[in-house]
């Protein structure tokens, strides 16, 4: 069973995720007087990104939504000093947004996480419900086909390597592959693209970014409990975690490198 020592604080907290992040808030151009959903908010470090950029708006409101009751208690203690911008905290699944915010909205930001959700048709089709028209549904992820650039693949194949035999040295485990998982079926871009303009809306932006993922963003996403379960699955928490951390430093210290290019998808789309 997962517990709060799995969560995706810490992964989070990484300057380069928070700057990826920023910059999607940044083309979604968020601003006074909206009304803007953080959709899958988590521990509130986006919210707080966007409440950050409503300062003096104080006729703006955030609503935070997360599945996790655990993730919105942090998120509320994070953001109990916000005083730019009213925010609202609401556990319900992402799927379900429509109908828990009954008043259309502004802004949807949904921060590296809709390559989680298993009917992403049923996902925008419920956003657009929830935006007034002309409204931005905005997106990023960097688990899409195409965020590994070629030349990296051999580090993700020593890295895997490298933790499942540790996983097997130390305790006598090994991923139980016949287990899928949502995280591992990944889209195109072009993919993407589609999903959203077949559903009302016409994207304005996007763009590939390619970021410096460092040694500690990867120790991070190791103690991530969807991540673990996607790449190591039926295998307990803490072994997997340990199996995937030393993993990652073998590598790193083989390959002798300081980080690994990865790509990252941004999507603004506008409801028509």
């Amino acid at each position: 069973m997962a517990t709060d020592e799995y969560t995706f604080k810490q992964f989070s907290d990484n300057q380069f995720y928070s700057d990826q992040n920023a910059h999607l808030i940044d083309l979604a151009e968020v601003g006074s007087g909206q009304r803007i959903v953080d959709l899958a908010c988590g521990t509130g470090g986006v919210t707080m990104l966007i409440a950050d950029r409503l300062r003096g708006a104080r006729d703006s409101v955030i609503i935070a939504i997360d599945h996790s009751a655990a993730a919105l208690k942090q998120a509320m203690e994070e953001l109990k000093d916000v005083r730019n911008a009213a925010v609202q905290f609401v556990q319900v699944q992402v799927e379900q947004v429509s109908d828990t915010v009954k008043e259309s909205v502004d802004t949807v930001i949904f921060c590296n996480a809709i390559h989680y959700v298993p009917d992403k048709e049923a996902l925008v089709t419920d956003i657009s419900k929830t935006l007034k028209p002309g409204g931005k549904f905005a997106f990023n992820t960097t688990f899409f086909e195409g965020a590994h650039l070629p030349e990296t693949l051999v580090f993700y194949r020593k890295w895997m390597l490298k933790a499942t035999r540790f996983l097997r040295k130390e305790y006598g485990l090994s991923p139980v592959k016949a287990e899928k998982t949502q995280a591992r079926r990944q889209l195109t871009p072009t993919e993407y693209r589609g999903l959203v303009e077949d559903h009302g809306f016409k994207v304005t932006t996007q763009e590939i970014e390619t970021v410096k993922f460092t040694k500690e963003g990867f120790l991070d996403i190791s103690t991530f409990e969807d991540f673990i379960i996607g790449v190591m699955p039926g295998v307990p928490f803490d072994k997997a975690s340990a199996a995937l951390k030393a993993g990652v430093t073998q590598t790193f210290e083989e390959m002798q490198v300081e980080y690994i290019p990865r790509n990252w998808l941004d999507m603004v789309a506008v409801r028509t």
